[in-house]
């Protein structure tokens, strides 16, 4: 296993390729960020960064409460449409 981390412009670049993966993953069922870095084969630093900005963006959103280690469970979060007047 590589140990080397990665750039962080290398990180953000995979963004939008991994934003779909979590998706997809989180469409099965709510996972935790361990749970959704070891399916995605990821480091848990890059997988918490990318999942932070789509929580940010409204995208993800934690349920209940946290794990005896402290991590939320995280689920999709449907996009509302906006109104048009």
């Amino acid at each position: 296993m590589n140990t080397a981390r990665r750039d962080m412009r290398e990180i953000m670049r995979d963004e939008m390729i991994m934003k779909d993966r979590i998706l997809a993953l989180l469409q099965e069922e709510t996972k935790t960020v361990p749970e959704i870095a070891e399916a995605l084969g990821a480091p848990e630093y890059e997988t918490v960064f990318w999942m932070m900005a789509m929580r940010r963006y409204g995208m993800l959103e934690e349920t209940g409460r946290p794990d005896v280690d402290g991590y939320f469970k995280y689920e999709f979060k449907e996009q509302e449409e906006e109104g048009h007047e």
